[in-house]
C-alpha cells in the first residue's frame, strides 16, 4: 500500500532538513539516502520507507510505501502528523485528506 503526501501548488516547498526534523519530533530516527533514482527516508526500526521527491533540497511530494503490518495505527498517524505539521496533505483512493 502507498500513500501520497504533498503540498498544495501554492505552498512553499519544505526543505529536506525540515521534513527530517519534523519526523524526529514524532520520535522517529529518520535516515535520508540519496540515490541516482531518488531520495529515500528510512525510519529505524520500521520496514516502511518514504520516497521523497526533491529538487535542490526542497520537496513538496512524497510517497509512504507501507510495509506489511505497518499500514495503519499509531505509526502511520505519527508520519501524518510530521508532514501535517509542515502543511502537507494526503491523497488516497478517496481523494485528498488532512493530515
Amino acid at each position: 500500500m502507498e500513500t501520497l503526501l504533498q503540498l498544495s501548488d501554492t505552498s512553499t516547498p519544505s526543505t529536506l532538513d525540515e521534513v527530517l526534523a519534523s519526523l524526529k519530533k514524532e520520535h522517529f530516527e529518520p535516515r535520508l539516502e540519496s540515490k541516482a533514482w531518488g531520495d529515500w527516508i528510512y525510519l529505524d526500526g520500521y520496514s516502511s520507507v518514504i520516497s521523497i521527491e526533491s529538487n535542490r533540497g526542497l520537496s513538496s511530494s512524497a510517497t509512504v510505501e507501507h510495509a506489511e503490518g505497518e499500514e495503519d495505527g499509531e505509526f502511520v498517524q505519527c508520519i501524518y502528523r510530521a508532514f501535517g505539521r509542515l502543511g502537507w496533505h494526503g491523497v488516497d483512493d478517496d481523494g485528498e485528506f488532512a493530515l
